[in-house]
């Protein structure tokens, strides 16, 4: 790979060198600037060496794949001052008095009155520093420190002299040492401390992170990398265990988008970008650098913080206009998941319960709360499945962010439905990994329905309009992601169905559970959902390259990396991938296939087990595969084997072949059935004349549920011709216009595919108002090659171009030029 690669259909590198050393701990400190949209500020990474950490790593060969940095020299420090940041205030409750750093007088302590712990110019991308000459590179033998890293524009680079901290002597029993010999152990003593000392921690970190710099430190950058060297540190082992970076973000960064919100307020969001995280902070990207981090943002005293932490941070006013949020997370996991969204968002309350009523809520646990009879497998953090008053926690404390118009019907839906689908994903897989939750309804470009990230849940407008289905199966299905895809990590990012179909399989479950369906009908409704998946599946494997279709595309070397820790996610830039849904379709029939194989009983409970056994953990998909088999009777196994689903369901592409043939032999549902009887009566309308014979009886149509509106109008767009009065009594008759995201595109496609000029309207305002979803709308007003549609397409397109998600954007753009 070099500078030429094409960033939107290669696939994605992880360059940072995992194999040699890891960070530890993040600790964030920004300021944001909506005048120029940048985050500004500085990063300090706390580092340990990896398990290769004295071979001598050079990045031309041993960082990845990219020889790109071959243009890029290193940057040696001139004399300079670090950019100036805005002064911090700091909750100063608990803590240790005699913390203080030298020639600073502010203090940072962690409490947990707010927290929920345990609670029940260069074609790089990358701008150098301007500060820094460029004079080659210092000799091949340094170890270099490779970060993932674009868009960004690194002002400089320091160590940072941890020694300096008062107080921070108790850390390390070398006090004969000089300050600088110092500096690595007290990282080495402060990164082991026990999880029971996690606010002691946290007050270190902060601490650290504030200490002045020892030293600049030459840096280099290339297209998907930072650099950093010690002149003379030749192992990973003897480079610095503190380092801070000072630089900003670009407008036009991939990590964040920069927009407006439905009340036409400013607000940046992360929005889950193919690149991660890469473009909002330097970090390590392979998911294996499993870190925590905290964070302190400051912005206009107007905008809301909302980030991925365990507290619930409240603003503090640091001057007239201005404030501060913190937030921290303790439980170690991908610098991928971290999220942040900031913008003027207004806090949905149930009408009878103020903030200070739902901060009652939170119980806070003691190191008594921990009980050791709970083995965890996972390296040591304050895991709430250890903690006595968590396991038992039905519904976490949550909080419902929205723009100031949604507030209404955020109110009347959203609201209710959050502490049932919580409650309900606690009846199936129990403890709750995480200790509270938000949910923000997220601006009208946001690419998806949903994201989940920890402690924090974006949900598209989409969702919440039209009824309760689809916002409680989407909340359902982000909640699910707690476990599966956050708690429990795919170790190989090829591997998403890990993720995706595991999420898609329990919101049929959860959202049965949240309604307290009696289990007949919590069945039937479930047969009706596989049923319109099985649609999309085919529809699916029929319009996309084979080779995007296989879940386990890397096969015997899925989860390998370089020597260094470098890996490719294979087809990670392809825009195509983003809005395919083969991982989930297909990860969610293998799981239900799983599931009738063993019996519900058998599987649910092994499912508890799995979770109990590996949350916190990476995964492959032979560690699931293998235990549920372990699990399972052996007269239920049959012929199943890890190698035989690998064949069928995860090395292959198309339809997996035991799918195949049980939708082959499968009977159709109840409610599948009475769409059909539905359909004849549409067809007989259809081929009605427009006079009807007085004594002939009008059609008389059942009410359908949402999913069975989905399936009929499928079904109805293999109709070859809809009459325009046929397409009008649809409407009428089910008031499509008003009903959820999902129905309303199934009658978007039929308006398109028959030219119902009078449901033009309709397609205009789905394609503004649900960006997430009607992506391929455009497609088929082009494809009909109708001079009206077209026409529509590129109005839609240049109302929403400025403010579409880029990855959309582009697709939009080869469907429209």
């Amino acid at each position: 790979m070099d500078d030429k690669l094409d960033p939107s259909r290669d696939d994605l590198p992880l360059m940072a060198n995992t194999s040699h050393i890891l960070v530890k701990h993040y600790v964030l400190d920004w300021d944001v600037h909506f005048e120029t949209r940048t985050i500004e500020g500085s990063i300090v990474l706390f580092l340990e060496p990896g398990h290769r950490s004295r071979k001598p790593s050079s990045p031309p060969e041993e960082a990845g794949p990219s020889k790109s940095h071959k243009s890029h020299a290193f940057r040696t420090p001139e004399p300079c001052h670090a950019p100036v940041t805005k002064t911090r205030t700091f909750s100063s409750k608990t803590g240790y008095n005699d913390f203080e750093i030298c020639g600073k007088g502010k203090k940072e302590t962690f409490s947990d009155t707010d927290g929920n712990h345990g609670n029940p110019q260069q074609t790089s991308g990358i701008s150098g520093s301007k500060w820094c000459c460029d004079t080659g590179h210092h000799g091949s033998a340094d170890f270099v420190l490779v970060l993932d890293c674009c868009d960004l524009s690194v002002l400089k680079v320091e160590e940072v002299d941890v020694a300096a901290v008062a107080g921070i002597e108790r850390l390390t029993r070398s006090h004969q040492l000089v300050s600088e010999e110092r500096r690595n152990p007290i990282i080495r003593e402060l990164v082991s401390l026990p999880a029971d000392c996690w606010r002691e921690q946290l007050d270190y970190y902060a601490h650290c992170s504030q200490a002045p710099g020892c030293g600049e430190l030459p840096f280099a950058t290339d297209m998907w990398s930072l650099q950093i060297r010690k002149t003379g540190a030749q192992t990973a082992t003897d480079f610095p265990r503190a380092i801070r970076i000072w630089y900003r973000t670009k407008p036009e960064g991939r990590s964040v988008t920069w927009t407006s919100d439905q009340s036409g307020r400013p607000c940046v969001y992360t929005m889950g970008s193919p690149i991660n995280n890469r473009a909002l902070f330097p970090c390590q990207e392979p998911p294996v650098a499993m870190s925590t981090w905290q964070a302190t943002v400051r912005a206009a005293a107007s905008f809301v913080v909302l980030m991925s932490g365990e507290n619930s941070a409240k603003p503090t006013q640091l001057r007239e206009g201005c404030s501060s949020w913190h937030y921290y997370v303790t439980m170690p996991m991908p610098a991928s998941t971290f999220t942040i969204a900031v913008g003027s968002w207004a806090e949905i309350q149930p009408e009878a319960c103020s903030s200070n009523d739902l901060a009652a809520e939170t119980a806070y646990p003691s190191k008594a709360d921990f009980s050791s009879a709970a083995v965890c497998g996972h390296m040591d953090y304050p895991c709430r499945f250890q903690n006595v008053s968590a396991t038992t926690q039905n519904i976490i404390p949550h909080r419902l962010f929205a723009p100031v118009c949604l507030r209404d019907v955020c109110q009347e839906t959203l609201l209710r439905l959050v502490p049932h689908c919580l409650s309900a994903a606690h009846s199936i897989l129990g403890t709750h990994p995480f200790s509270r939750l938000d949910v923000l309804i997220i601006p009208a470009n946001f690419p998806s329905l949903g994201m989940a990230s920890p402690h924090l849940i974006f949900l598209s407008q989409s969702a919440v309009t039209g009824g309760s289905h689809l916002c409680g199966i989407r909340l359902c299905h982000e909640i699910a992601h707690s476990w599966f895809g956050l708690a429990i990590g795919a170790r190989d990012w090829t591997e998403e169905w890990l993720s995706e179909g595991f999420a898609t399989f329990l919101e049929d479950v959860f959202w049965a559970e949240a309604q307290q369906l009696a289990p007949l009908e919590a069945q039937e409704q479930q047969e009706l959902r596989a049923c319109v998946r099985w649609r999309r599946l085919q529809e699916e494997v029929q319009n996309s390259a084979e080779e995007l279709q296989v879940l386990r595309p890397n096969r015997e070397k899925t989860g390998h990396t370089s020597d260094v820790g470098a890996s490719v996610i294979r087809h990670g830039l392809n825009p195509e991938k983003t809005f395919m849904q083969v991982h989930y379709l297909k990860g969610y029939f293998l799981l239900r296939f799983l599931a009738k194989r063993v019996g519900e009983e058998i599987y649910f409970s092994f499912l508890r087990k799995f979770v109990h056994t590996f949350h916190g953990q990476l995964i492959l998909s032979q560690d699931f595969l293998q235990m549920l088999l372990e699990y399972i009777p052996e007269e239920k196994r049959l012929e199943l084997s890890v190698e035989n689903i690998f064949q069928d369901w995860l090395e292959s592409s198309g339809i997996p072949k035991p799918l195949q043939r049980e939708r082959q032999a499968g009977a159709e549902c109840g409610l599948a059935w009475q769409v059909s009887t539905e359909i004849t009566k549409w067809i007989r309308v259809n081929r009605r004349p427009r006079k009807r014979k007085r004594r002939e009886t009008r059609a008389v149509f059942e009410k359908l549920l949402p999913d069975q509106l989905v399936l009929l109008l499928e079904r109805l767009l293999e109709q070859k011709a809809l009459h325009p009065r046929t397409l009008q009594s649809l409407q009428r008759t089910y008031n499509l216009p008003k009903q959820d995201a999902e129905v309303r595109h199934r009658w978007c496609e039929l308006i398109v595919k028959h030219k119902y000029t009078r449901g033009y309207g309709q397609v205009e305002d789905f394609l503004q108002g649900d960006q997430g979803m009607g992506i391929y709308l455009y497609g088929e007003l082009m494809l009909g090659e109708d001079s009206e549609q077209q026409q529509l397409a590129h109005k839609c397109f240049e109302l929403t171009r400025e403010q579409m998600d880029r990855a959309s954007a582009q697709v939009v753009v080869e469907m429209l030029f």
